[in-house]
């Protein structure tokens, strides 16, 4: 390997999609410096540095190869009784395949090894290291290649024929192995040591860069570029806390904002600019929302979480007078929060419940009908929810449900789809309507997302699952299940609102129950597959559970057997004392013990259903026990487990399976002293009606076979 330098590499292009700056960033860099790992150019260290800015991806990699290692490899050619006659002559055979190493030459390159009983002729290649442009050409090849880009520019090059494809058309390519240039090319560039810095406040209008090392800093110095993302992401954090600071205020907390904005400035410049207290009367997030999706500016809070009137502008120049970029940016803003008041005003003079009527006009999807019949369904599923988990009086449900949706044609809604749910919160109120409705209005699409807030009271919940469960068995009706990473309706996200909604808010219906009453409410001719929802669900429910840090053992003997009937708010009790019962001596013997059991009744062609009450089997013969140990074990049986069916018809699920610890004793004792099939057809018979009831008993609260290891 030759001499080791570190490398920067440059692709200089128009400004790039700001939302991707950031991802476009990373896996340039990582597609690269993989490229040079795979040539054994560079070993597998991440010591390398990334850079984005809007006009360039760069990576720096330290200690990288000019050439990589020689290296021998042998090469498997035939049999020494194919390649060899019996002089020791070379065959025609081996001469063929020698052909493409030297011929007759490589000969004395020949190797024997014994494989299994023969003697096989292997060759010894010296296969030369890769230089740097090489691998470095593979390598920038396949970073330019693959991009996570969903959409491509077609550009023509400078000989107005050849047309390339990029995210943005690219001007420049560096590449500099310590302060050689490495002659690669890529996108019609042929790589050299000039970048361009900032367009405006640039000190030099070409930057010729001295070595890979240096990139950062002569940028910096003298193209006003902070390259770095992360370093441009820590100025701008830093002056956006020191000028809310000056003011006594705090600047909103927005990441992808924050990364947005990081990606469309070169130099950041944050400056303060001010509104007119009248737009204060708009809810908060419509300023917030507008001045953030359509600006880019950060709204600046009290202490107390209030909106005010000031806002931080990331601009990107820095003039010794900033007054017409403030200026220039509060008359910008200016239209747009009046268009959001104009919206307001306009909005509240016709009351969410006129607007329910024009829902009938509004697409939900082709197949399932106008947002006016969901509205309906919603009415119907909600109520029932309501009255299945005990609720007392179902009209705020039914209320909330029947404006739920009616905001979607308001004018706000209209320009700012975010805003959805929250509107109708706010038009609610101003229509005399209940806070708990309004709330409700909002909250019914919680959680939008993973870790998202639940509703804030209970119609919220009702309506909030009424709504995932009309989505859900709707789209599955209709054939629109997920596939792969494709799920176009978002339905995996219901999937797991549902059970967070049954079990952090202990909604006391069952799964089946729910897609049951929900399928009722549905069109003639709708009605989802009860079944394979339950168990799409139930793999959402696996997810939350495994992500709580429960044994993967635990969940599925319990969620298997009762996901579909039992209320999800019970389980997980009934996974903490399976996670728990899992990890004792105890617990695995009767698991083990329990997988034994199972097998051997399904050799006698005997089964015992999960969940199948004892009472409800025939009792062994108690004057055809033979041994002690029979004995012992339908004794352990009639206490021990008669205790743990008393808890389970309780609803004591946890305790249930605590008390089948005492069975562990006489269950291992059955094992190792009975022979369950033996010759007598009476006695045979009796221990195999023994082993059901054990299982019965066994399996009341959790599905022990699941849990063997």
């Amino acid at each position: 390997m030759t001499a080791a330098r570190n490398l920067l590499v440059e692709l200089l292009v128009e400004e790039l999609p700001p939302k991707a700056l950031k991802a476009l960033g990373i896996a340039f860099a990582e597609r690269l410096v993989s490229g040079l790992v795979r040539h054994q150019l560079k070993q597998r260290v991440p010591d390398w540095k990334w850079f984005a800015s809007p006009r360039r991806l760069a990576v720096w990699v330290p200690e990288v190869a000019g050439k990589s290692e020689d290296r021998h490899e042998q090469v498997k050619l035939m049999p020494v009784s194919v390649g060899l006659d019996g002089d020791g002559r070379a065959t025609p055979a081996l001469l063929k395949k020698l052909a493409g190493h030297g011929g007759e030459s490589a000969l004395a390159r020949l190797r024997r090894r014994t494989e299994g009983k023969q003697e096989v002729l292997f060759f010894d290649s010296l296969i030369p290291g890769t230089m740097l442009a090489f691998g470095l050409q593979a390598a920038l090849d396949d970073a330019v290649r693959n991009l996570p880009t969903p959409k491509r520019m077609q550009y023509q090059l400078d000989d107005g024929w050849t047309s390339v494809e990029f995210v943005r058309p690219a001007h420049g390519l560096v590449a500099l192995h310590g302060a050689d240039v490495v002659p690669v090319s890529v996108l019609g560039l042929a790589a050299g040591r000039a970048t361009h810095g900032h367009r405006f406040e640039a000190r030099l209008p070409a930057i010729e860069l001295r070595d890979a090392d240096s990139y950062d800093a002569q940028l910096r110095d003298d193209g006003a570029v902070l390259a770095s993302f992360g370093e441009r992401r820590a100025e701008i954090d830093a002056q956006l806390a020191a000028a809310a600071a000056k003011e006594g205020l705090r600047p909103i907390d927005d990441e992808d904002l924050r990364d947005e904005v990081t990606a469309l400035v070169e130099r950041p410049n944050v400056l303060l600019c001010r509104f007119d207290d009248a737009f204060l009367a708009v809810p908060p997030e419509c300023l917030v929302l507008t001045m953030k999706a359509n600006q880019k500016y950060f709204p600046l809070l009290d202490a107390k979480g209030g909106l005010t009137n000031r806002f931080l502008v990331v601009s990107n120049i820095g003039p010794s007078d900033p007054a017409r970029i403030v200026e220039g940016n509060e008359r910008v803003v200016r239209p747009r929060l009046a268009d959001a008041k104009f919206f307001f005003d306009k909005d509240r003079k016709e009351k969410l419940e006129e607007r329910v009527a024009a829902l009938d006009k509004v697409v939900y999807h082709a197949k399932l009908g106008s947002q006016g019949g969901r509205v309906s369904r919603l009415c119907v599923i909600a109520e029932e929810i309501e009255l299945k988990r005990g609720g007392r009086d179902p009209r705020d449900v039914r209320r909330a449900a029947v404006l739920a949706k009616a905001d979607l044609t308001t004018d706000m809604v209209g320009e700012f789809p975010e805003l959805q749910g929250v509107m109708g919160r706010y038009y609610a109120l101003h229509d005399g309507e209940s806070a708990a409705v309004a709330w409700a209005i909002e909250d019914h699409y919680r959680p939008r997302f993973a870790g998202d807030d639940l509703p804030r009271n209970d119609v919220g919940v009702v309506v909030a699952l009424a709504d995932k469960m009309e989505a859900l068995v709707g789209m599955f009706a209709i054939g629109q299940v997920p596939s792969g990473d494709k799920d176009p309706y978002a339905l995996r996200r219901h999937a797991l609102g549902v059970v967070r909604l049954l079990i952090e808010r202990r909604v006391s219906i069952g799964l089946v129950p729910l897609i049951d009453l929900t399928n009722a409410a549905m069109p003639d001719g709708v009605r989802a597959d009860t079944p394979v929802l339950a168990q799409f669900v139930k793999e959402r429910a696996k997810g939350y559970f495994y992500d709580q840090g429960f044994d993967r053992r635990a969940v599925d003997s319990v969620l298997e057997p009762h996901g579909d009937l039992l209320p999800l708010g019970e389980l997980p009790a009934m996974v903490g004392e399976a996670t728990a019962f899992i990890a004792t001596t105890d617990g695995q013997l009767l698991a083990e013990a329990n997988k034994r059991i199972t097998n051997i009744l399904k050799k006698s062609g005997e089964d015992v259903p999960f969940g199948m009450s004892p009472r409800a089997l025939a009792p062994p013969d108690e004057r055809l026990f033979a041994q002690e140990e029979e004995r012992s074990l339908y004794a352990s049986l009639r206490s021990a487990g008669e205790a743990s069916l008393a808890l389970r018809e309780g609803r004591h699920y946890a305790q249930a399976l605590s008390a089948l610890i005492p069975l562990s004793g006489p269950t291992k004792a059955f094992f190792d002293k009975v022979m369950v099939n033996v010759d007598d057809a009476a006695t045979r018979q009796n221990r195999v009606m023994l082993l059901k009831h054990a299982r019965a008993y066994m399996n009341l609260v959790a599905d022990l076979t699941r849990m063997a290891s």
